[in-house]
């Protein structure tokens, strides 16, 4: 169900992104930008009907060359500092807008394909990164249970969740394990190259499902 997924998503990001505003990693002044579209863009696509296996196939493809690119780009230090308000606006709207529909309709949170976005674009280094990824789960996550919801017509679906309490407290215990991680005792290569595992990873359980 796209809805346990997008659950699991709140579970993680929300402790995440609490660790990350203590610790003064998420800007908003940064992050509203990429979130301002993405959030009624992933409504709109919870609300759409999809043929996963061809866009899983195609997911998997990109995430697998976005991976790669974060893998082998330039180590930290050398990301281009943010540019002006205007630029983070020109560029934000569009990548979060398009991501935010892609995550709510296949109920994935989008921070998988914003992270390798920002990484490449090198508009700010690993750690605001991953910050404003994890604020850009949650929303649109909220986003696309509201869209999911209303595809539906009923919130009939969601007393299903119930029966995966216990992968919910496994997720809510490793995600705090990962905030505090990233936040606090990791360094932003570290982050970088554990975001590119993370990635490949995911692209390569897409790629095996969709060709199995």
């Amino acid at each position: 169900l796209p809805s346990v997924a997008l659950v699991c998503n709140l579970i993680v990001v929300t402790g995440g992104v609490w660790q990350y505003w203590r610790s003064g990693a998420l800007k908003m002044s940064f992050a509203l930008p990429f979130v301002a579209l993405s959030i009624p863009m992933a409504w709109f696509g919870g609300t759409m009907p999809i043929q996963r296996e061809t866009f899983v196939m195609f997911l998997g493809l990109s995430l697998l060359a976005a991976g790669i690119a974060m893998w082998i780009q330039a180590p930290e230090g050398k990301s281009s500092p943010p540019g002006s308000p205007v630029v983070i606006w020109f560029v934000g709207l569009p990548v979060g807008g398009a991501i935010g529909f892609l995550s709510g309709m296949v109920g994935i949170g989008g921070g998988i394909f914003l992270s390798p976005c920002l990484h490449l674009l090198r508009l700010a280094d690993s750690k605001r990164i991953a910050a404003t990824s994890s604020f850009f789960i949650m929303v649109n996550s909220i986003a696309g249970l509201v869209g999911q919801t209303m595809k539906h017509g009923t919130t009939a679906h969601l007393s299903q969740l119930t029966e995966y309490a216990w992968l919910f407290v496994a997720v809510l215990l490793g995600g705090q394990i990962g905030s505090r991680l990233g936040t606090q005792l990791l360094s932003g290569r570290i982050v970088k190259r554990l975001t590119a595992v993370l990635v490949l990873y995911v692209a390569g359980r897409m790629l095996y499902l969709s060709f199995a």
